[in-house]
């Protein structure tokens, strides 16, 4: 694996056994380079969600050999891979899962305050600065129902960057926004790449963020076209 490659996956296939055998992802085999902003796309059902649930390390059912950082993930036990995601992976979802009585920067201070690396001083300093970079530094103190729905996402992204993370991994991270803010989170996913050499992996099903991203992979019955 080279050094500047995060992830290597090798030969993965993926089946499900009900209600009648059925194999999901068929011996997928690549590596995605740190700062790369990676779009997975595909019909529905073309395995696209599987393959960043197994490359998320959430899905551990599954063939061959997955690699971050070198380090060897496939064969972990639950509470190592629990562990090993709140450190290096920051997820972002479509629905963004925040806590809604808590305000903006608790939401995002949570993974770190979990990881207990650092004070929490120092966490709540991150918290604000993540919140700067993504231009709502001024509603950190509102509760997250009281935000829009452009706003709660981009809360998402702060949390998903607490930790400092190998990867972001977003399953369909704008299928909730409307254009103007599928825009915003696309331009902040993009200056995150460039700048900050943050890695990005997300599955979309819009044509034109993927057409943005470095590079596609475009998934049909379980096979990379």
């Amino acid at each position: 694996m080279e050094n500047n490659t995060v992830l290597s996956a090798r030969n993965i296939s993926k089946y499900f056994y009900e209600p009648a055998i059925f194999q999901a992802l068929k011996e997928l085999s690549f590596d995605v380079k740190k700062g790369e902003f990676l779009a997975l796309i595909g019909k529905s059902g073309s395995g696209k969600s599987t393959l960043l649930y197994v490359l998320s390390t959430m899905d551990t059912n599954y063939e061959g050999e997955l690699l971050m950082n070198n380090e060897k993930l496939t064969g972990k036990t639950q509470n190592e891979l629990a562990a090993f995601r709140n450190a290096n992976i920051g997820f972002v979802f479509q629905f963004h899962y925040l806590l809604p009585e808590f305000s903006a920067i608790h939401n995002v201070m949570l993974p770190a305050l979990k990881l207990g690396k650092k004070s929490k001083e120092q966490i709540h300093q991150d918290a604000l600065e993540n919140l700067d970079l993504l231009g709502i530094k001024d509603q950190a103190y509102k509760s997250a129902n009281k935000l829009s729905g452009g706003q709660q996402q981009r809360v998402a992204i702060a949390r998903a960057l607490i930790n400092e993370p190998a990867i972001i991994m977003g399953d369909e991270p704008t299928g909730n926004l409307d254009s103007k803010n599928t825009d915003i989170v696309f331009d902040i996913f993009r200056e995150l790449a460039e700048e900050r050499g943050q890695t990005i992996i997300a599955v979309t099903h819009d044509d034109e963020f993927a057409a943005k991203s470095d590079r596609v992979l475009e998934l049909s019955d379980g096979l990379i076209l």
